[in-house]
């Protein structure tokens, strides 16, 4: 990487631009994610945030604007983005058949890594999956599945990684296993951009969020931040600070309009499934 490259922030985004025939599904979206930081694009389901993942890991070209990754132009560079990345979608790619072993013995053996053996013995670890190394990974629960999706998706040591509704699905202790593992990336240097329709996954984990709506950024700030958007409430004399609920509603309103086109925004069209 070139003394500009390491300037850079991790990811920049400028002007994207994305729409399926009619359907305008992002509209001029920039924001900037620092190195060894998580960043969350907050918004509703049909906000556009897969879509935007699926431009910056390459999987689909947008229709106008740019973005960067680790310094790599996603258009012009798209082998020199994925070498740099990792994508965790919305459900588990785990191989129930295999164990939570076999499947990370397998993806390091599909980059054609050394040692394929001691990368899936230091991940188990890693993510506390040791005792459960040797099980199917059909016995496992909701947290443990998407643990060892986390960890498979982090074997070639990428320096970024997509997080994209990692939590979609999961109990209330599942998901708090899994936001443990996502800090403990960023504490690592892994730099996060974590999509989340949650609110309160937002809160818990971004150093910065981005409120994705209609298809453009309304707001992009640290949780403080955002919070000092809207006046705090008094209630018997004492100050209550806006929650991120608060700010995010406001914003965007507490509706949500239909889908004309029958689907939501982050839906390909036929013959365009990227996965």
């Amino acid at each position: 990487m070139t003394t500009d490259q390491a300037l850079e922030p991790a990811i920049r985004v400028r002007g994207i631009e994305k729409s399926f025939k009619d359907l305008h599904v992002l509209r001029g979206v920039d924001f900037d994610v620092q190195a060894g930081s998580i960043f969350a694009l907050l918004g509703s389901n049909g906000a556009g945030k897969t879509t935007l993942v699926r431009i910056l890991s390459t999987l689909l070209k947008a229709d106008a604007g740019t973005a960067t990754v680790h310094g790599f132009d996603v258009a012009a560079k798209p082998g020199d983005v994925r070498e740099s990345i990792s994508l965790t979608g919305q459900f588990a790619a785990v191989d129930e058949v295999l164990s939570g072993r076999e499947n990370l013995v397998l993806v390091a053996k599909l980059r054609h890594l050394k040692d394929p053996g001691a990368i899936a013995d230091d991940l188990l670890t890693r993510f506390s999956l040791t005792d459960a190394g040797d099980r199917k990974a059909s016995t496992y629960s909701g947290g443990m599945r998407r643990r060892l999706d986390i960890a498979m998706s982090l074997i070639g040591n990428p320096r970024i990684i997509f997080l994209d509704e990692p939590t979609t699905g999961l109990d209330p202790q599942a998901r708090i296993e899994v936001w443990q593992t996502v800090k403990e990336l960023a504490q690592g240097g892994t730099t996060v951009l974590l999509t989340t329709q949650y609110l309160d996954e937002a809160e818990q984990l971004a150093d910065r969020i981005a409120i994705l709506h209609q298809g453009t950024i309304i707001q992009n700030g640290t949780l403080a931040e955002l919070k000092q958007l809207l006046p705090p409430a008094k209630v018997e004399y004492v100050e209550k600070q806006p929650s991120l609920e608060d700010v995010f509603l406001t914003l965007v309103g507490d509706t949500v309009e239909p889908d004309t086109a029958g689907r939501t925004d982050d839906t390909l069209p036929a013959g365009k499934e990227s996965r």
